[in-house]
């Protein structure tokens, strides 16, 4: 029997997997004592996700049809890393497969899980700047439609509920307050 924090595993199954995602299926004995089931949804991949942030205030989001809840959602260029990959390579590959954009400068700004009640995805979010343009090369099951914008007009479309993803509503939030702080500066 493993013991995690207050939980007791009593058994452990994996029920599911893709190259993607695993869930397994364990018996456990939870905080109060009493016997219960928990599933956990393990994700293969990091979570990566990058706002590109030009010199004049603009940044490039993604447009993509989201399978799992069934609607086209609005982005800032993200996707997944191999976790024997160090997370700043694999977004640089994100930005350039979704985007087009190669950067000369990236800060980390947030590091996060993104639903911990049932899963390990784990996600890391750059800021690139002093950027490139190419012809976006995105993977085969992709359609992308790229949009630029300015950074304050994303802002703008987060605090009303218009966008939705959770590494694009947190990076756009932070990168703002960075802004605004002055820890984070427009490259000229």
């Amino acid at each position: 029997m493993k013991e995690r924090g207050p939980w007791k595993t009593l058994s452990e199954r994996e029920v599911y997997s893709t190259p993607w995602i695993s869930v397994s299926h364990h018996e456990v004995i939870d905080p109060s004592g009493a016997e219960g089931i928990y599933g956990v949804v393990h994700f293969r991949n990091l979570a990566v996700g990058v706002v590109p942030l030009d010199a004049d205030g603009n940044t490039w989001i993604v447009g993509q049809y989201r399978y799992p809840t069934g609607t086209y959602s609005w982005e800032i260029p993200e996707g997944g890393g191999k976790r024997d990959v160090p997370p700043l390579d694999s977004a640089k590959r994100e930005l350039r497969e979704e985007a087009g954009i190669e950067a000369a400068t990236w800060t980390e700004v947030l590091r996060m899980d993104l639903s911990n009640s049932a899963s390990d995805e784990h996600a890391v979010i750059y800021v690139a700047q002093d950027l490139t343009f190419f012809e976006p090369e995105p993977d085969h099951d992709e359609e992308l439609e790229l949009r630029k914008l300015p950074f304050s007009e994303l802002f703008g479309l987060v605090m009303r509920g218009e966008l939705q993803d959770s590494l694009t509503v947190a990076a756009v939030l932070k990168v703002e307050l960075m802004l605004r702080e002055g820890t984070l500066r427009l490259q000229k």
